[in-house]
């Protein structure tokens, strides 16, 4: 099979061209014992009064979270809540969200992030999917999303800050202090259930284990030199995988988790000034966020102790990259493109950016598989294809997860077991495309459900959105597809620095991608929007663009 599966360590290639190289890189991560809370127990022996998570109104140290999530895990034991529950917590961007996790995973149990954010409909189906019946929140909070039926645990104050019971008395659950029950919880066990959208409109949960989470925070933190004097920003939330390596990267590295509130992370203004105020030096972001803080630090002086900012979740455009790092000279981060998928544990593969590469136009190689990771390019038979060529990516590895929650089914057909030199493999099916290039690196190409047929062409539609976004008069754009009177056409949403831009626009944009697209790639509608609308997990939400557009609506001219 030659080149089909790589899986090799790119820690001294990325160290070496790092602005940082200088810095001794870590040569291990101590994930002592095969569970999260035992590797976590572990750092805050050795670091208790060192902070592990912080927000606006102060933080907590290890020692702190420690014997807060310890009262957590043990007020749902004695709620007669049994190792492999799956419990629910309603999530907010405050320490309570990380002890309440702790807690729920101490306790053996696996948590299912409800953000309160989601619609009730959506909310309610995974409460269904899980067959919930405890759920750690706002009691109010719960109400509100259509939970209240549930056992609501209101998450107890003094917990969340380290301190004692109210009155002095027993903490919430009727568990005093230090009867906290000591669960054996093996590395096979569930530790939470993400849930991500389906093709038949019913969400699906993936069950990701403790060995899974374990095994990518073994292998990928040393390739970062990361250690405790590191601030990772708590960006996303908890119902967006990308919340477990911000979460996990500062706690099993000694770190700090620096809490940013929901306001706050839709102002570009205010949350540059709590990047620079916090001194975070680590900052993971999916590409359509980041590029509104990309344009803030441009339009203003600013002193970031940023060390890495971390790209996850969508295509990198490094355009966008090689601005912040012009408006962040003389010390820019290291910019850090990363590929990976929920079903194969946040991250698969690392390209630590160059300067040659921001000085290449269009989109960022995703680079090499982690060391924990084997990818293998696929035709549509599940044979390998030649290298240079375009084939669905599959992940095997230690990343993979258990499968789908009450989906046995469609388990069988994404997890399937291949075979290799090696002999028989689990694979997970990404339905991502992409080409291994010359030097060994893979390029995405895109999914391969995503791309659409115009007037009997196959198009791409990022290719678009790439040439759009070349034109000096456009901040941002996406390109979506809607019905008209022929069948489908393209609709090009654009942000205009233009604030009212017109019809002269239009044409103009039209003029721009006839020079460089083919005629059936010109989109045949302009919609001038003042943002692009975002999900709660900062990815570009195409269902609201298609409300706000009329796509797939009554066929317009």
């Amino acid at each position: 099979m030659g080149r089909q599966n790589v899986s090799h360590s790119v820690a001294e290639e990325a160290l070496s061209e790092s602005p940082w190289a200088e810095e001794p890189p870590m040569t291990a991560v101590r994930c002592e014992g095969a569970s999260l809370p035992d590797t976590f127990r572990a750092v805050a022996r050795r670091r208790p009064d060192a902070p592990a998570v912080q927000d606006t109104g102060g933080a907590l140290t290890y020692g702190q979270l420690d014997a807060a999530s310890d009262r957590i895990a043990a007020g749902l034991r004695a709620r007669g809540v049994s190792r492999g529950a799956l419990v629910g917590v309603l999530i907010d961007r405050t320490p309570d969200t990380p002890v309440a996790l702790l807690g729920v995973l101490k306790a053996g149990c696996a948590y299912v992030p409800l953000d309160p954010s989601y619609p009730r409909a959506r909310l309610r189906q995974v409460s269904e999917d899980c067959a919930l019946t405890v759920v750690l929140g706002d009691p109010r909070t719960a109400e509100d999303c259509g939970l209240g039926a549930l056992d609501v645990v209101e998450r107890d104050a003094c917990a969340a800050h380290g301190g004692e019971a109210p009155h002095g008395g027993v903490p919430h659950g009727g568990v005093p202090h230090g009867e906290v029950p000591h669960v054996e919880i093996a590395a096979d066990d569930p530790a939470y259930v993400i849930h991500t959208s389906g093709s038949t409109g019913r969400p699906k949960g993936c069950l990701v284990s403790h060995g899974n989470v374990l095994a990518l925070m073994r292998h990928t933190l040393p390739l970062f030199a990361c250690g405790p004097e590191d601030r990772w920003t708590l960006f996303h939330s908890a119902s967006f995988d990308f919340s477990v390596w911000e979460l996990w990267g500062a706690l099993l590295t000694g770190g700090t988790a620096v809490c940013v509130p929901a306001d706050t992370a839709r102002e570009p203004e205010e949350f540059l000034d709590l990047l620079e105020r916090e001194r975070v030096t680590v900052l993971s972001q999916v590409p359509s966020a980041f590029r509104a803080l990309s344009r803030m630090a441009a339009a203003r002086e600013t002193r970031l102790a940023l060390r890495y900012v971390v790209f996850g979740g969508e295509r990198l455009d490094v355009d966008v990259a090689a601005e912040f790092v012009r408006h962040t000279a003389p010390r820019p981060p290291v910019m850090v493109n990363m590929y990976g998928i929920t079903e194969a544990t946040v991250h698969s593969t690392v390209k630590f950016l160059t300067a040659a590469d921001l000085a290449d136009e269009g989109g960022a190689s995703i680079g090499r598989p982690l060391p924990h990771v084997e990818i293998s390019l696929r035709d549509d038979e599940l044979r390998p294809v030649p290298d240079g060529e375009t084939g669905e990516i599959l992940i095997a590895g230690a990343g993979v997860a258990l499968g789908y929650l009450n989906r046995p089914d469609l388990t069988a057909e994404r997890f399937p077991t291949l075979d290799t030199d090696t002999g028989p493999r689990r694979f997970y099916r990404t339905g991502d495309l992409a080409r291994r290039t010359e030097s060994g690196e893979l390029e995405y190409l895109g999914r391969n459900d995503r791309q659409v047929k115009v007037r009997g062409f196959r198009i791409e539609l990022g290719e678009i959105e790439a040439a759009l976004r070349a034109h000096p008069a456009v901040r941002d754009a996406a390109v979506i597809t809607g019905a008209s009177r022929e069948g489908q056409a393209l609709i090009a949403c654009v942000v205009h620095r233009d604030p009212d831009p017109g019809r002269p626009a239009r044409a103009e944009l039209r003029s721009h991608l006839a020079t460089r697209l083919p005629t059936h790639m010109v989109p045949r509608r302009f919609v001038f929007v003042g943002e692009l609308p975002l999900t709660p997990s900062g990815k570009l939400d195409r269902r609201a663009l298609d409300v706000r557009t009329g796509a797939g609506g009554d066929p317009r001219p």
